[in-house]
């Protein structure tokens, strides 16, 4: 469980979810892991120590990733205190639901801030950093591939830009010999979307597999990604969905 050793890594939004379970699998497999969150600094500390008792260096900075200046001050303090930055995972993000109607601006501003802006901000100040080689991974959704009701068209679009985002990258960082992908899980049990909350079976009707999917299969992924056997892929979208595109 070494193929990341000597490597150094920052996932946002990693206290808790899908990024808690990225940056304690990164670590797992031998590498330093930053990690960035908001409003929960117990959840994060508490993923540090996970990641020092695999025996590698973690810690937490705090960042909103709708504060730009924020975001980029976290990139720089992570490739700092690492000494170096290989891999990059991009997951801090934020939900949304309301027929087209409903959606206020404010709700608009808030969701891309976060969801556009503050994931294409990181991209920027990671790139800037990353070292020839490295891995850039964005964490998207399921939902851009196949939208099967109403109420996520907010959503829908700022998961879409990401994949948008993530072709261009490939194309920019491609001769430093970076790449960069998308993984789009389905429904993940999460204390956000639990498999036994009232939205499960809804949810469960649309995929291949009548199950949610773990916080662990999109950490492997990630970890694939990030690895060796990921050399050669970038500018694509992994579905860690359960058939959710089907």
């Amino acid at each position: 469980m070494t193929e990341l050793t000597g490597k150094m890594a920052l996932v946002t939004g990693g206290s808790r979810g899908i990024g808690a379970a990225v940056a304690i699998a990164l670590a797992e497999q031998g590498a330093d892991v930053a990690l960035t969150y908001n409003n929960s600094p117990e959840d994060a500390a508490a993923v540090v120590k996970e990641i020092e008792a695999a025996g590698r260096r973690g810690f937490a900075i705090k960042a909103d990733s709708a504060d730009a200046s924020a975001v980029t001050a976290a990139v720089t303090r992570a490739y700092e205190v690492l000494g170096g930055l290989d891999i990059f995972v991009n997951n801090a993000g934020i939900g949304a639901m309301g027929v087209i109607g409903d959606v206020t601006l404010e709700d608009l501003d808030r969701v891309l801030a976060i969801n556009v802006r503050g994931v294409y901000v990181a991209a920027q100040a990671a790139a800037a950093v990353l070292a020839d080689g490295g891995r850039m991974i964005h964490i998207g959704s399921c939902i851009a591939d196949r939208n099967t009701g109403p109420g996520m068209s907010l959503y829908t679009m700022s998961k879409s830009a990401v994949v948008g985002m993530n072709k261009g990258l490939a194309r920019d960082l491609g001769a430093r010999g970076i790449t960069s992908n998308v993984v789009q899980p389905g429904p993940i049990d999460t204390s956000m979307n639990p498999a036994d909350g009232p939205f499960a079976a809804p949810q469960r009707a649309f995929l291949a597999l009548d199950r949610f999917g773990t916080v662990h299969d999109v950490a492997a992924a990630v970890r694939y990604l990030a690895g060796p056997g990921g050399a050669y892929v970038t500018g694509t979208e992994l579905s860690v969905d359960g058939g959710h595109a089907a």
